[in-house]
């Protein structure tokens, strides 16, 4: 018998396999911030409507089809407006303080447990070194749904200037072209598609067994030794698949645009969405999760060489 000359089944890169704690993820803002700490908002809130093909002109230096059109896979995000639920102050990482909007939507009574009376300033709150704002989507625009999402965000600059703009933007509507611009990276986190529960050969890619096997042909051969007389976490076995939190780390955004300036939907809206009504984004890449998803969209955590000197004019989405 030959060699086996093959990768083990089943990363371990992504462990444990279970799924996740909540469908919008959390991102470390902290690591964010070190390399964006020139930006404002740090982050968004996002939709996944779906993928297209793109034809683009390739503008990247040294590029092989510089100047050339070529076809391209990208998504679009729908990206509604976000209003800041509150005011976060944090003191050597905990939390002080919050101090609410006071013109919230009516759609958060469903979603969280409002204070009949929030009366507390932001001249109030004396000690503290951090602020992050909470923010919620105003996703009635869209169509997708009524009860919005909500998520922290870091900002970025120094407390004066992040006090000044929570002051700013307390109770105004804020646009993705405020935090993103075209051509810059960013990275998404998201859920991917759950599927439940699946056996090891879908789960983790084991060939089937010869057809006369004892004990059936979709399981591993052996669960291990006798000594040490127990399963090991390596061994794959059935269990959950998908609905993993995951991060994809460096998209390129080719345009942001409004829907009313340039409609991209197809006739008939796109599959299992349906009309983009709002501002979107043109994304370079795949995202996890299905379509209506919702997505935290946030600032490079380490941008690479490579991708930042990618440069691409849109042309046209098919």
């Amino acid at each position: 018998m030959g060699k086996i000359s093959r990768p083990r089944r089943g990363s371990l890169q992504f462990w444990p396999r279970k799924r996740a704690k909540k469908i919008l993820p959390s991102a470390n803002w902290q690591a964010i911030l070190k390399n964006n700490s020139d930006k404002k908002l740090l982050g968004f809130i996002g939709y996944k409507v779906g993928m297209l093909s793109a034809y683009v002109k390739d503008l990247t230096n040294d590029s092989m089809t510089k100047n050339k059109r070529i076809s391209v896979p990208v998504t679009i995000l729908e990206c509604p407006p976000i209003k800041i639920l509150s005011a976060r102050f944090y003191r050597y990482g905990e939390v002080v303080s919050d101090v609410l909007a006071h013109n919230l939507d009516k759609e958060l009574i469903s979603k969280i447990k409002l204070p009949l009376k929030h009366n507390k300033k932001i001249e109030d709150i004396k000690d503290y070194d951090d602020v992050k704002v909470i923010v919620y989507s105003i996703v009635k625009k869209t169509g997708i749904k009524k009860v919005p999402d909500i998520a922290e965000i870091a900002l970025g600059g120094n407390i004066e200037s992040k006090i000044a703009f929570v002051k700013e933007n307390l109770g105004k509507e804020m646009l993705v072209g405020e935090a993103f611009q075209n051509m810059q990276l960013i990275d998404i986190h998201g859920v991917t598609k759950g599927h439940g529960l699946e056996g090891a050969v879908n789960r983790f890619g084991l060939s089937l067994k010869q057809h006369k096997s004892e004990k059936g042909r979709r399981r591993p051969g052996s669960l291990g030794p006798w000594h040490p007389a127990r399963v090991t976490f390596r061994a794959p076995m059935a269990g959950q698949k998908g609905l993993f939190s995951r991060l994809v780390y460096n998209s390129k955004i080719i345009s942001i645009s409004n829907i009313n300036s340039k409609n991209i939907n197809p006739s008939g809206g796109f599959t299992n969405f349906g009309v983009v009504k709002s501002d979107y984004i043109v994304l370079y890449g795949s995202v996890p999760g299905p379509q209506k998803r919702q997505l935290l969209i946030t600032q490079p955590l380490r941008a690479t060489r490579k991708q930042s000197k990618k440069n691409y004019e849109l042309i046209e989405l098919r």
